[in-house]
């Protein structure tokens, strides 16, 4: 009888066997204006979240609304993530150049530890500018921002050396994609603060994690 068993099963066709449901998270690519997308390309809602790294909205917004959007939405496909900058000063801008140091693998970590630790690498730009030695050169005056200010020490605990992080900032194609989602934010979707959010093509009006699950569709929940 086990044997007419074994043959039996040997006989179910391969795609009546389940695969393993993909945990949509884990797909992180970039898009053509530089954002980083989380979740599966057919996704039938699409949000894009335009943070700035020296806003504590924003930081409050990531600490409370990744774990949820990340299990309950993108996970299982329903709703894909692209995360665009809308900078607001140099020290943003240097957060968000070194946010995308290691690639889109990288990306999201990153971007959750610099928010995760804004109240101690904020506390050290005080300080910083108060300082009257500065570069003057816009890449030098980043490298210096990222130096004297924690952020870079933030980083060297993820695995980065300086050198890398250096590159990083010099990197001119990730400036020309920084400044172009800079220039969408603020200028074309026209959002009014940040964080500010975009589902399927809509503007949504507020920056709070109750707002925005309000905003998602109910079949995604």
């Amino acid at each position: 009888m086990k044997k007419f068993l074994s043959l039996a099963l040997l006989a179910v066709p391969a795609a009546l066997v389940a695969a393993p449901a993909v945990n949509w998270v884990s797909r992180v690519t970039i898009t053509p204006i530089g954002g980083h997308y989380m979740g599966n390309p057919a996704a039938p809602t699409k949000l894009v979240e335009y943070v700035s790294y020296t806003c504590s909205h924003c930081a409050h917004f990531v600490g409370e609304a990744s774990a949820p959007l990340k299990a309950d939405y993108v996970k299982g496909g329903k709703v894909a993530v692209e995360v665009r900058n809308a900078v607001r000063d140099k020290y943003d801008l240097t957060a968000a150049l070194l946010a995308r140091c290691g690639g889109p693998a990288r990306f999201m970590g990153n971007h959750e530890a610099l928010f995760a630790n804004q109240t101690v690498w904020m506390e050290q730009l005080e300080t910083y500018d108060r300082d009257a030695t500065k570069p003057t050169e816009q890449v030098p005056a980043l490298q210096d921002i990222g130096q004297k200010t924690g952020l870079y020490a933030l980083m060297n605990k993820r695995g980065f050396t300086n050198a890398q992080l250096n590159a990083c900032i010099a990197s001119p194609q990730s400036m020309k994609q920084i400044l172009a989602m800079t220039d969408e934010a603020w200028n074309k979707v026209k959002i009014t603060g940040t964080p500010g959010f975009v589902v399927n093509g809509t503007l949504v009006q507020g920056s709070t994690w109750a707002i925005l699950q309000a905003a998602l569709p109910a079949a995604a929940r």
